[in-house]
Parts: C-alpha cells; structure tokens; sequence
C-alpha cells in the first residue's frame, strides 16, 4: 500500500498542471459557438466534461463505492439531476460566481468521496451523512460549476435557452462517453485478486488530488489568476 502511495504521491505534480487547465475557456471553442449552432454548443459541452478531470474524478469515486448496475444508475441519475438544475437554472438567470471558488469546492466534493470509500467517517466513529443526498448536492455543485463556466462565454441572447439546453446534453454525452470506460475497467477490476490494493490506492489518489485541487484553485483565486 506505501508503494501504491508513493507513485501517485509522484504522479501527481505532473497531473495538476493539465487538471488546472482543463476547463479553459479557449478562443477556439468561442469561434466555434459563434460559427458552429446549436451543434457547437453540444460538442463544447461534451468536450468540457471529457477534460473537466475534476468532475470525472468524484464520478469515478462514486462509482467505485457502487458494486450494481442499478445503484450506478441509480446515484448517477441523481447526480445528473443535480447538476441539470443548476447548469440550466444558473444560467438562465444569471447567476455567478468567482470560478476558482467554485471549482475549490468540486475538489474537496473529490477528496470527499475518496475520504468515504476508505470510511473515514466510520474510523472517526462519526456517522456518514446519506451517499445519496450528498451525491445530489454535489451534483448541484458540479453543475454550477459547469454554469460559471459556459457563463465565462459570450453566447449572446439570441436562442438563449436552446444554447444553455444544448451545452446541457453536450455535458450528457460527455458524461456517457467518460463513464463506459470507467465502469468497464472497475468492473474487470473487481475480479482481480489484486483489487483491494487497488481500491485503495485509488480512493487515496483521490483524496491526494482533491487537496491538490483546491489548493490550486485558492491560489488562483488569491492571486487573480
């Protein structure tokens, strides 16, 4: 298990660079929603989730906890839902905040779910709140997150709602497109003699990465970057 600490220990610098930088909002995918259509903001979308490390991150980490198809479905759709409300809701109305904040507390939603699946509460003898309430409101987080960042683009009022709707199933598909290979690989995983090591030297990349997060995020946030 040291072993397993020590190379994510060292991974992980190298990671935190394009982690950081994942969600810019580049010139290109500008010129793309201003040239693209309502198709553009669909690809944006999905290509925002498919390199928002951090939102993968604490899916991957629910996802590892669940042994059920079921229960996948089950805790993804809430977490879906969440996220749905405050992409579309946020937006419409035009609600903000500073991005760094918001993307602080995605990372400790990160280094929240690693905690849990190696029961950190329970060693603390501390009663862990609801999976499925917490999976929720971080699905709201997550997705006001989303929101700050498609606000951070100039879409204009034209079709307003259709824009917001169609970055909205972008992120959907993104999602879908992250998680098949997520579930696949965990799935082959389980039934490797290996998988306990593994399990939790996953869940500690996870805490490890959470902190790295949000300490990054503070620092850009204190330094106006």
């Amino acid at each position: 298990m040291r072993l397993h600490v020590r190379r994510v220990l060292f991974i992980l610098p190298l990671l935190i660079p394009i982690i950081g930088f994942a969600h810019g909002v580049s010139s290109a995918d500008q010129e793309l929603l201003h040239t693209g259509g309502l198709l553009a903001y669909i690809r944006v979308g999905a290509t925002h989730m498919l390199t928002g490390y951090d939102h993968l991150l604490f899916l991957a980490g629910v996802v590892f906890y669940l042994n059920s198809f079921k229960d996948i479905l089950k805790f993804i759709t809430v977490f879906t839902i969440g996220h749905c409300i405050t992409l579309i809701g946020a937006t419409y109305a035009g609600i903000t905040a500073n991005e760094h904040l918001v993307d602080a507390v995605i990372a400790l939603s990160v280094l929240y779910k690693g905690f849990e699946n190696l029961k950190g509460f329970e060693k603390l003898n501390i009663k862990a709140p609801n999976l499925l309430f917490m999976v929720g409101i971080f699905g709201l987080i997550h997705g006001f997150g989303l929101s700050t960042r498609l606000q951070s683009f100039d879409i204009g009022q034209e079709q307003f709602l259709a824009k917001i709707l169609c970055f909205n199933l972008g992120v959907e598909v993104g999602q879908v497109l992250a998680l098949i290979p997520i579930v696949f690989l965990l799935t082959l995983s389980r039934k490797h003699k290996q998988f306990p090591a593994f399990y939790k030297a996953v869940n500690w990349y996870l805490i490890l990465a959470g902190v790295a997060l949000f300490a990054y995020q503070m620092y850009g946030f204190f330094n106006g970057h």
